[in-house]
């Protein structure tokens, strides 16, 4: 059981940078590949990033890349999400999400999530 509490939202101008947190329970985090989606208003859930369990090799969706870096720290037992060059579509509710498989952009295979944190870009 992996109980995952996000935080780091806020509210910036388009440019700007945030870092979101995600705080991981239980002692076999590093056994987990950890993932970022995203939920705009209106829209399905959307895979952000993804950082594997083994050799923390990292995916990006394609609307995020170049300027969103996933990173982890299994002595803290935390995943982050740096955003920067933020843009007013970047505007969602983030959530973490830990999986035991390898990384995949597929939300159903992430077994436990986190409660999210807004993120709202203004032009």
């Amino acid at each position: 059981q992996v109980q995952l509490v996000e935080s780091g939202g806020g509210l910036v101008q388009a440019g700007s940078s945030l870092r979101l947190s995600c705080a991981a329970s239980g002692r076999t985090f590093r056994a987990y590949t950890m993932g970022w989606f995203r939920q705009a208003p209106g829209k399905e859930r959307e895979f952000v990033a993804a950082i594997n369990w083994n050799d923390e090799s990292t995916y990006y969706a394609d609307s995020v890349k170049g300027r969103f870096t996933i990173s982890r720290d299994n002595a803290k037992n935390t995943v982050y999400l740096q955003m920067n060059s933020l843009k007013p579509e970047d505007t969602a509710v983030y959530y973490c999400a830990a999986t035991l498989a390898v990384a995949t952009m597929d939300s159903g295979r992430y077994a436990y999530w986190g409660q999210g944190t807004q993120v709202t870009v203004s032009s």
